[in-house]
Parts: structure tokens; sequence; C-alpha cells
């Protein structure tokens, strides 16, 4: 399969090679160098993940619970320190 280089240094992998490998966004390639042959190797495999995987990540220890509708932006900005010359 060809592809180009970019102005950059950036090739793109053909897809099927991407799928038979499992190379997703986020995957760690090892590329080396053997006389004019580069060779590479797929070392990090990354899980894609969705917004709901991280379901529960972040929790709120203030005493009763907060809705979005509960934050006045425009108060808070009112409060906060005015550090502008």
């Amino acid at each position: 399969m060809l592809t180009t280089v970019s102005d950059k240094g950036q090739v793109v992998i053909p897809v099927e090679i991407r799928r038979r490998l499992g190379i997703t966004p986020g995957c760690q390639l090892d590329f080396s160098l053997e006389g004019h042959v580069i060779h590479v190797e797929v070392k990090r495999q990354v899980t894609q993940t969705t917004a709901e995987d991280g379901f529960g990540m972040l929790v709120c220890t203030r005493p009763g619970k907060r809705r979005l509708a509960d934050f006045d932006v425009a108060l808070a900005m009112r409060e906060s320190k005015d550090d502008r010359p």
C-alpha cells in the first residue's frame, strides 16, 4: 500500500492495517530502522471509552444535592475579585 509523507513527516496508516492491528487513537507505535527498512510495532493499544464510562468519577462532598441550575455564573463573577488594572 502506498502512502504519502506530509510536510510534517506524518503518514496515514491505511484503514485495513489499522483495523487488523487494532490501532486506534492514542495507541503507541514503536519505530525502528534496519538498513533502509522501517519497522513499526504496536506497543500499547488503548481501548476506546465513552462519556458514560466516566460516570461517578467526580463526586461533590458538600451536603445536599446540587444541580446546574443552582449555580449563578453572573453572581459568581460579581463576587470574584476583579484583578483587572
